[in-house]
């Protein structure tokens, strides 16, 4: 298969490209996981939070917001010292206030979903990019997304972390045009 660069050396990666990356998500729960995800991954390499996703699973009640609004000091204690994830505070404080910013924009919208996806109009974004240096590391929709999630107090949610999290989601198709996935996020598989 000729996928798109970033994912042929690793099993982990490839697994990620061919099942999950760029298809369209729509499921609440999933929009939070990687909105958190791609926030614990600033600074580092996605291979690095991909390996460490069922520790972020298993200690963040598996992304459900609710449960994680009621985490006490002990419990970000209990996370600061697990090696499975990121131990860095500010990024584990972060995932608490998101979990609460995200449970007043589904109050807000009616979803987490209709939230994010008005970005796009709702409509998924089909790129034509024939190599990686076209695709951006930022958009005009990415930047609106992070404006208006940091006006509601969300953190680690820059427009790269955004324009990031755009692509995981399904929100921006960047699988390059030869690589299979493209067509067949094209198509809606």
């Amino acid at each position: 298969m000729n996928r798109c660069p970033w994912a042929e050396n690793d099993p982990e990666y490839i697994r990620y490209h061919d099942e999950e990356w760029g298809v369209p998500s729509h499921d609440d729960r999933h929009l939070f996981e990687m909105l958190l995800l791609e926030g614990a991954q600033a600074g580092l390499s996605w291979i690095t939070i991909l390996r460490k996703r069922a520790n972020y699973r298993r200690l963040f009640c598996e992304f459900d917001p609710a449960r994680i609004v009621r985490f006490t000091p002990e419990d970000v204690a209990r996370c600061l010292a697990d090696p499975g994830i990121v131990r860095n505070r500010l990024k584990v404080e972060s995932t608490i206030l998101n979990a609460r910013g995200t449970l007043a924009v589904a109050e807000e919208f009616g979803s987490l979903d209709a939230y994010l996806w008005q970005f796009v109009n709702g409509t998924p974004i089909r790129n034509e990019r024939r190599v990686l240096s076209e695709v951006p590391a930022r958009t005009p929709e990415s930047d609106a997304m992070s404006k208006d999630l940091k006006r509601r107090g969300f953190k680690f949610i820059g427009s790269t972390i955004c324009y990031a999290f755009m692509q995981a989601v399904g929100m921006v198709n960047d699988h390059l045009v030869t690589c299979p996935r493209w067509k067949a996020v094209q198509s809606g598989k």
